[in-house]
């Protein structure tokens, strides 16, 4: 008796098949699609019935180098990676031989056709629009199969080295163009600050004389300064004027 409950024991065991939270099973009956089986314990015929499962979890898969010539006869070399997930167990199991080496394929192919059609200053540049428009290709050609594409992102990109060097010549002479560029900008800053500090100094009497005295006073708070004495412009032209009148008068005694 006991040897039949055991063996009673096994063949129930033998019906069972667990699938997990994160899994689907795929049931086909004598070869036909059946159903699927949701997250459990489930009983199948054996001979009769075989269960595929499917993880319907997020997978990253890493697109290896692909070698490709941009628009402008550019070689390099680019990689990517790339997340989906199986929206549809039953057609990913049914309508493609192997989705996980499907989805690779199509991701190679489609990278390489749209940066190969791509110039390198869009690849350097725009490489999250490149990677948008990866996905929105490779999303509808896989939605036949039941997986759904979350994102795609280009990593790498790899130049020649005689590229990489024009470049980085490039870029540093772009850099002394902006430096250049920012230093005569502040000239010209500063040059129309002093010429309107000069209007404002020359419009007032006594203006200059007092900015002078300021200027002094400031610099006589530190005894290691040398300080020059700057003679204002209003003092010498009413020392030249006081001169030419000197000089007048003395013409006119001398007369």
């Amino acid at each position: 008796m006991g040897w039949i409950l055991f063996g009673a024991a096994v063949v129930v065991l033998s019906f069972l098949r667990e699938v997990k939270q994160y899994e689907r099973g795929v049931v086909l009956t004598m070869g036909k699609f059946t159903g699927i089986r949701q997250p459990g314990w489930s009983i199948l015929v054996p001979i009769f019935q075989k269960m595929q499962k499917v993880d319907m979890r997020v997978k990253a898969v890493d697109v290896p180098d692909q070698k490709v010539i941009t628009k402008d006869n550019v070689s390099a070399s680019i990689n990517a990676v790339i997340y989906y997930k199986v929206s549809d167990a039953s057609r990913a199991i049914l309508e493609v031989e192997d989705f996980r080496h499907a989805v690779s394929q199509l991701a190679q192919t489609t990278m390489r056709n749209i940066v190969g059609g791509a110039e390198l200053d869009e690849v350097l540049s725009q490489r999250d629009e490149l990677s948008a428009r990866i996905q929105t290709i490779i999303d509808k050609e896989t939605d036949e199969w039941g997986i759904t594409v979350e994102n795609v992102e280009l990593k790498d990109f790899f130049l020649p080295e005689d590229m990489e060097r024009t470049i980085g010549k490039q870029a540093e002479a772009e850099r002394e163009r902006r430096s250049v560029i920012i230093k005569a900008e502040g000239e010209v800053a500063a040059a129309e600050n002093m010429a309107k500090a000069a209007k404002m100094l020359s419009g007032s009497t006594g203006a200059l004389h007092l900015r002078t005295l300021q200027s002094l006073n400031d610099l006589s708070s530190d005894q290691s300064n040398t300080v020059v004495f700057a003679v204002p412009l209003e003092i010498l032209r009413s020392v030249e004027s006081a001169t030419h009148l000197m000089d007048s008068l003395t013409n006119k005694k001398t007369e």
